[in-house]
């Protein structure tokens, strides 16, 4: 990368590489080859897949019409085992299967065997195509760059550091003596490893998390990164598209410098401007308003005398919004917030929508609470401004909310569900923060 360690002038944020992310595109997909006969003692785990006792040579023969078919047997020689026969590089591979409530190959646990065979698939072309390299992944990191380097960090020189302790448990801990604890992690769309710049791909459990800054990296790359991740805000070199939860923890403060000046000078001008958030600055001054919060952080300078017009800093609000790399609600959380937006029956929406809310981040969910209450501070003005929760919910929706799905019309589908997650979040926000 162009960008030196200590260069205090410009920040050029990382270029992540999409060799791997266009690998996982081109693997083969699944296609089930289903038994067309009625097979006795069927475990009622498996569907029409399940061939029952054939042969090693019968599946394959079955199998050999397309790369990516599968199906499952039971073996001849085991009876009550099973087998997963997969067509990959123009061969039949076999895989002991498990089921204890979620299928299983290996570490992966999966709820349906559809989804095991699509990772395997990703996993095996990226894999097969790519592993030299993926050998050379870590030698070229972009970490230090990123903002995740601690204050106190060992000099480069230093060959043997001390590495993250790795934990399956899912509850919010630190290690001890400072040690942060990493958690295999399941990333809702497409995301790329803050240590190599690479793509992390499969379906589930893509690699590994951070609990105290947030920092997602690929396993084998976690090996490599200092037992310390604290963001130093010396190395956090920018305020838009910086991680959320690194932002806070680096300038040690509750939601982001960013969004507590815009609403403080959006609430003592603008409450009363017709279309507030609905109308659209000048960009080419939404852009200076973000660069200038790049450049000089809590300091910028985004007042009357600067920006007269009230829809710049409600745009680079938004904008702010916007860029963030894991949106405020985030992808893990964002089907419950959608389940809840479905539900017809008020008082088992909000008790859903509270439950959604217990899975943010404690500084998304900050943010969010802070958020919500000064847009109901909008709707108080909803005579002069005209913008009441219902076309908050219009302008928030999509832009606190991003689907994880990469099924374009999945995404589409999910929009009138985001506006009305923010609209009760509006209208309930008393009630639910």
């Amino acid at each position: 990368m162009a960008l030196t360690l200590f260069d205090t002038d410009e920040y050029r944020p990382p270029v992540w590489k999409s060799y791997l992310y266009q690998l996982q595109q081109e693997a083969p997909h699944p296609r089930r080859m289903t038994c067309t006969n009625e097979v006795e003692n069927r475990p009622k785990y498996y569907g029409r897949e399940f061939h029952g006792m054939i042969s090693r040579e019968a599946a394959d023969q079955l199998l050999s019409v397309a790369e990516g078919s599968y199906l499952i047997r039971e073996s001849q020689r085991q009876p009550g085992t099973y087998t997963l026969a997969l067509r990959f590089g123009s061969q039949t591979r076999n895989f002991r299967l498990y089921y204890d409530g979620k299928h299983f190959v290996g570490e992966k646990r999966f709820e349906s065997i559809h989804d095991l065979v699509t990772d395997g698939l990703i996993t095996l072309y990226i894999e097969t195509k790519a592993a030299e390299y993926i050998a050379k992944m870590t030698i070229n990191p972009i970490y230090e760059h990123i903002g995740y380097t601690t204050l106190n960090r060992e000099p480069a020189y230093q060959k043997h550091m001390p590495v993250l302790k790795e934990t399956h448990d899912e509850k919010d801990s630190t290690g001890q003596d400072g040690v942060s604890e990493k958690r295999v992690h399941t990333f809702r769309g497409p995301h790329w490893c803050e240590y190599c710049a690479n793509f992390m791909w499969g379906l589930i459990a893509q690699g590994v998390k951070c609990a105290d800054c947030g920092l997602n990296v690929h396993k084998q790359c976690s090996k490599m990164v200092p037992n310390d991740c604290k963001p130093d805000l010396k190395h956090v070199k920018k305020v838009y598209s910086c991680d959320l939860t690194t932002l806070v923890k680096a300038h040690i403060t509750k939601r982001p410098m960013v969004v507590d000046m815009c609403i403080r000078e959006i609430e003592s001008r603008g409450l009363n401007s017709e279309g507030l958030y609905r109308v659209s600055g000048f960009s080419d001054l939404i852009e200076d308003v973000k660069m200038a919060f790049d450049r000089d952080g809590e300091k910028a300078d985004i007042s009357v005398n600067m920006y007269e017009d009230i829809n710049i800093i409600t745009g680079a609000l938004k904008l702010y919004f916007r860029d963030l790399p894991i949106p405020l609600i985030t992808y893990d959380a964002y089907p419950k917030f959608i389940e809840s937006a479905k539900i017809m029956d008020p008082d088992e929406q909000l008790e859903t929508l509270h439950e959604a809310l217990k899975l943010l981040p404690p500084a998304h969910c900050e943010t969010l609470r802070y958020l919500m209450a000064h847009l109901k501070r909008v709707t108080l003005h909803e005579k002069e401004n005209l913008m009441n929760a219902e076309n908050l919910g219009i302008v928030f929706g999509p832009t606190l909310m991003r689907s994880p799905e990469l099924d374009a019309m999945a995404a589409l589908n999910d929009i009138r569900y985001q506006r009305l997650v923010v609209e009760l979040l509006i209208k309930n926000e008393d009630i639910l923060f």
